[in-house]
């Protein structure tokens, strides 16, 4: 059976201790030691405030559900112990240096760096980009703009231009655009939208190339004991975690 470790015991972690089938948690890490003990309960996982503790475990894998900063400090870290990672707080890899510094540690050390499907669906046939020409991809996300740190009263669009441009605006909403650029290779139109009487973040992808066109809407619900986080980015990883070791790989 896989052995995870969570790096960050937030809602995300709290979700995944809940749905465990196929895989043990063995040990849980936090700076906040509070979180760690409580993912522990649920788990009977080892926890752990000291990340140089918690990284001797004998682990599988590491999913990292914290921060784009804990990617930062900790992702390489995690592979030069030996072990894949689990990356949801993918727009850390919008900083070129880290996403090859990552991808070389990786190759030297024979690890795997896995990028969950998170908010949105259809990733893995977008890697299809990678060998087929994409004229357009467009990404537009509209939320409340509570979440987005503004006031408005009416739906308004606050951004429209590059990932990479987004994201020194928006660094926390840019997670589903940089997981789309990694999928197909290509940049990523962005449209931030924000929309004082939307009840759910939604996500549209809307992409055309050699293959065909496609449109596809998302609209997240969130976890069931906290509304900031999405429900669906979190059951990704659990899925993703279980299907390690199937027979059977389905998907491109």
């Amino acid at each position: 059976m896989i052995k995870v470790g969570l790096l960050g015991c937030g809602n995300v972690a709290h979700v995944i201790a809940k749905e465990t089938e196929g895989f043990s948690i063995k040990a849980c890490f936090d700076l906040m030691p509070r979180r760690a003990e409580e993912i522990s309960k649920l788990t009977g996982a080892g926890s752990f405030s000291s990340f140089e503790e918690f990284i001797k475990e004998d682990l599988d894998i590491v999913v990292e559900a914290a921060s784009v900063t804990a990617v930062h400090e900790f992702a390489r870290e995690v592979l030069e112990n030996g072990k894949d990672i689990v990356i949801l707080s993918v727009g850390a890899l919008a900083d070129p240096g880290l996403k090859n510094e990552l991808k070389d540690t990786a190759k030297r050390t024979g690890r795997k760096i896995y990028i969950p499907s998170g908010a949105i669906m259809g990733l893995d046939n977008l890697k299809i980009g990678r060998i087929s020409n994409i004229s357009k991809l467009l990404l537009r996300t509209t939320k409340n703009p509570r979440s987005l740190g503004i006031e408005t009263d009416k739906k308004t669009m606050v951004f429209s231009g590059r990932a990479d441009e987004c994201i020194r605006q928006f660094p926390k909403n840019i997670n589903v655009a940089i997981a789309l650029e990694l999928a197909t290779g290509h940049d990523v139109e962005v449209e931030l939208w924000a929309d004082p009487d939307l009840q759910r973040n939604t996500h549209e992808i809307i992409v055309e190339g050699d293959f065909g066109n496609f449109y596809l809407k998302i609209e997240n619900k969130p976890c069931p004991d906290n509304p900031a986080t999405s429900y669906l980015a979190a059951l990704s990883i659990i899925t993703l975690l279980r299907n390690l070791e199937e027979p059977i790989k389905i998907g491109t």
